[in-house]
């Protein structure tokens, strides 16, 4: 599951902060932690695409305030299969800049539309905001006519946006009214509230997402230990994986989240959900955003095609 070493191109990342000293990013608090953040995204935009549109969609329910989102529209004439996205950050950090480069060469390499959801983020506003927006945006997209959709969805996420992807599929199984989701694409997914996962203690200091980081996010996010036991925001804690969609679950070697990203694939499997599995031994957290820049990392974009490819496969 884990390399002998960090790919050249993360050893020279992982130097590269470790020269900086911004690690712990939670050292500096929320506001200049996220403005780190921001100066770290690389300058480029990204690949071209059909069209980018900014708006906002009803919240959950019809009550919850209205959720901004950014909708990717591939060349070429529709209609397309729609990916609702979730992006990572801990549940703090993280916005729709900050993975625009990942939905752009997403949407090339998949032929999919892609609606990103700039969903509520904690310490602001802790769980449930994030899981009620990323919802709301998720029976949206099934529902709206305003998108170029054929009527296939799917949804995807990386690390905390992992989370919601999956806590969106449950939701959807689970109500009666939710939309169909046809595949699940879960990035590194962040599904546990266990600290004593082999691979959080293998890799919990030195290879980017560190221990104090992992404890800053979950103190932001939850703000009680009642939640511990909720499927919604912990999604390995659900009783019955069987009605799920099929999924494709990415996980990195060097990453603390590697085994219950692992865990939740083998957890959907043996429920009878066809699930597709990509370890990447020699990668880090965060690998698959790491597309341009200085902290352009290769791999991300092989990472990205395969992934795109399982979405696309899904859905045509």
């Amino acid at each position: 599951m884990r390399a002998d070493a960090p790919h050249p191109d993360v050893q020279a990342l992982l130097d590269l902060i470790e020269e900086a000293g911004t690690s712990p990013i939670s050292q500096f608090g929320v506001d200049e932690a996220r403005e780190l953040s921001r100066k770290m995204r690389p300058d480029e935009t990204g690949p071209d695409v059909g069209d980018v549109t900014d708006r906002t969609v009803p919240g959950f329910e019809g009550d919850g305030p209205e959720v901004p989102v950014r909708v990717y529209t591939p060349e070429g004439a529709g209609p397309f299969p729609t990916v609702a996205f979730f992006h990572g950050g801990g549940f703090v950090l993280g916005d729709l800049e900050s993975h625009d480069y990942l939905c752009r060469e997403f949407v090339t390499e998949s032929g999919c539309a892609v609606v990103a959801a700039d969903y509520r983020r904690a310490p602001e506003h802790p769980f449930p905001a994030a899981v009620e927006d990323a919802y709301a945006v998720t029976q949206w997209v099934a529902e709206t006519d305003a998108l170029e959709g054929n009527g296939d969805l799917a949804v995807m996420g990386d690390s905390a946006g992992g989370n919601l992807a999956a806590a969106v599929t449950l939701m959807a199984r689970d109500r009666a009214d939710g939309p169909a989701v046809d595949f699940q694409a879960l990035i590194y997914p962040s599904v546990s509230h266990r600290t004593d996962w082999d691979s959080r203690q293998a890799n919990n200091e030195g290879y980017y997402l560190v221990e104090a980081d992992m404890q800053w996010f979950h103190e932001c996010y939850h703000a009680s230990t009642v939640h511990r036991g909720n499927r919604y925001a912990y999604p390995l804690e659900a009783c019955d994986f069987a009605g799920l969609p099929p999924a494709t679950v990415v996980t990195a070697g060097f990453d603390p989240l590697r085994d219950e990203g692992v865990a939740y694939a083998e957890a959907l499997a043996d429920a009878g959900v066809a699930v597709e599995h990509r370890n990447y031994p020699a990668m880090i957290h965060g690998f698959v955003s790491m597309l341009a820049g200085p902290r352009e990392v290769e791999t991300g974009h092989a990472a990205v095609a395969a992934l795109a490819g399982d979405v696309a496969t899904a859905l045509a």
